[in-house]
């Protein structure tokens, strides 16, 4: 494959394909107080236009990544645009629930298109770019989504709430355009067979543990319902676990899921998703309470949006200062990097919690420790996996993240419900509620830093943990004497070449001589 001589455009087009994707997430959060008014339904009802898109984007994520890897990942990257652009258009035509929530399903199914695209940065970018571009590509999922509130909360306020689906339409129909023209179709696939009967028991196990996680707060928590579901997750998704190791060709490879590097890494994104969301649960609520509450700073969801947008800028321009820390000394002490951030700017949203100014300082933080840690959870996982693996073990991690987040809405839900102030004509949460939630962020982060420790030290090699982007697996640019020296197969080679040397030498002087030469015709016969 030729060398690509600029791929700044390729960078460009799958950030913004990934940015897209979390303003598809974020267009409907302005709507949420009003959604069961619009939709003619009941406020319980009309949450499934929220919940239906974790569910669907958890469901697709692992199968559009193996699907990527064995026939394409452009291919699905595009098909993703499409059900992306499809749910839009269905959401900007729907009046009522079920149109709405069918819409939303088909937008939660584009979710893979990060994976997808760090996957095609892995295959198709010079290694100098790699590292910042992948980063890049991983924050985009945060910087869309504080950049696009604030706009999605703009064009609610001023036009018909129609135009946000379809704005968010028209972005995706563009990203499609530019994938066709500027990004090139991989090479690099697996081939083999889907695994049906994996992506069938993974997608009911993710939906009724996620159901439950989501669901549960409504349902109660000790209510047959919801310890139901988590019973039938647990037991589905170890039916799962035994066939997807004796399958053949597994949706997932569990044997290198349960790598060390990938399972702490797997692991530490289940966390961080956790202490992300942690912060869009609790400024905004925060920030939109009266001032009669003697706490809350009466903004607008607009101003809102302009409160947490600078998190986004601070998250992208994270993405290069994570790719050169991981090289300099490793992904592994740039995620611990990162989880220390994330936790000191928890712990100053605990205390400083009375100012406009304060917020935004306390999300700027938070965003650079995110920024910090996403650019390093890509380079830990691509350089523990065959380069055929790709883009499944990518969107494994994206549903690592997913899960984490999942799990913190429903905590951080639990946490203000219970801890609340009556103020006559409504009931709030309390100011302790949120320090609370800001601790648990803390105390989460703090979690993710010491699972990173235990991932294996940085080698320091030429390329990304011994990645090779353009063809290869781990490990194959130590063999050619990129990294710190050779691994043990190339010194066992060197070794038994260079022991071999003085009887070779030996043997072709003992050939010189007559009866040594009649020796060994003889014994080569």
């Amino acid at each position: 494959m030729p060398p690509i001589r600029n791929p700044r455009p390729i960078v460009a087009v799958l950030a913004f394909a990934g940015i897209v994707v979390a303003l598809m997430q974020t267009v409907v959060i302005p709507l949420i107080p009003q959604l069961p008014r619009l939709l003619h339904a009941t406020p319980t009802d009309a949450t499934w236009a929220i919940t239906v898109t974790l569910l669907a984007g958890a469901v697709a994520t692992p199968v559009v990544g193996r699907l990527g890897d064995m026939y394409g990942k452009r291919r699905m990257l595009l098909i993703s645009l499409a059900l992306l652009v499809t749910g839009s258009a269905v959401c900007g035509l729907s009046d009522t629930l079920a149109p709405m929530v069918t819409g939303r399903a088909l937008q939660g199914a584009a979710f893979g298109i990060i994976a997808l695209g760090i996957s095609i940065m892995r295959d198709e970018l010079p290694q100098e770019r790699l590292g910042s571009a992948t980063a890049l590509m991983s924050a985009s999922l945060g910087v869309g989504g504080a950049l696009g509130l604030p706009a999605s909360a703009l064009l609610a306020e001023r036009t018909d709430w129609h135009v946000l689906f379809w704005t968010s339409a028209a972005f995706g129909a563009v990203a499609a355009v530019l994938v066709v023209a500027l990004v090139p179709e991989s090479q690099v696939r697996s081939g083999g067979r889907f695994d049906v009967a994996g992506a069938a028991g993974l997608s009911a196990g993710l939906t009724c543990l996620l159901l439950a996680v989501s669901k549960g707060a409504d349902w109660g928590w000790g209510s047959v319902t919801t310890v139901g579901l988590f019973c039938a997750s647990a037991a589905v998704l170890g039916v799962w676990g035994r066939w997807e190791l004796r399958a053949r060709e597994p949706l997932v490879d569990l044997r290198t899921t349960a790598r060390r590097q990938v399972l702490l890494t797997n692991l530490a994104s289940v966390v961080f998703g956790f202490a992300m969301f942690a912060m869009a649960l609790v400024l905004p609520q925060l920030l939109q309470l009266p001032v009669s509450t003697g706490y809350g700073l009466g903004a607008t969801m607009l101003g809102v949006g302009l409160v947490l947008a600078p998190s986004g800028l601070v998250m992208m321009a994270m993405a290069p200062v994570s790719a050169r820390l991981s090289r300099a000394r490793g992904p592994k002490v740039t995620l611990m990097a990162g989880a220390l951030v994330v936790a000191a700017g928890y712990a100053l949203g605990v205390a400083l919690m009375s100012a406009v100014w304060q917020l935004v300082l306390v999300s700027s933080v938070i965003g650079a420790g995110i920024g910090l840690a996403y650019g390093a959870m890509p380079a830990l996982i691509m350089s523990a996996v065959p380069i055929s693996e790709t883009a499944a073990a990518n969107s494994l991690n994206t549903l690592s993240r997913a899960i984490g987040t999942s799990v913190s809405s429903a905590v951080a839900g639990v946490v203000l419900a219970r801890l609340t102030v009556d103020l006559g004509t409504f009931t709030a949460p309390s100011p302790a509620g949120f320090r609370l939630v800001m601790g648990v962020g803390c105390g989460a982060s703090l979690v993710a830093f010491a699972v990173a420790a235990f991932l294996p030290a940085h080698r320091r090699p030429g390329r990304e943990e011994g990645a090779s982007p353009r063809g290869g697996l781990p490990g194959q640019d130590k063999a050619r004497g990129r990294g710190r020296g050779p691994d043990r197969q190339t010194r066992s080679a060197a070794i038994s070449r260079y022991w071999k040397l003085p009887l070779l030498y030996a043997s072709r002087k003992a050939s010189s001589i007559p009866v040594a030469r009649w020796v060994l015709a003889r014994s080569s016969q």
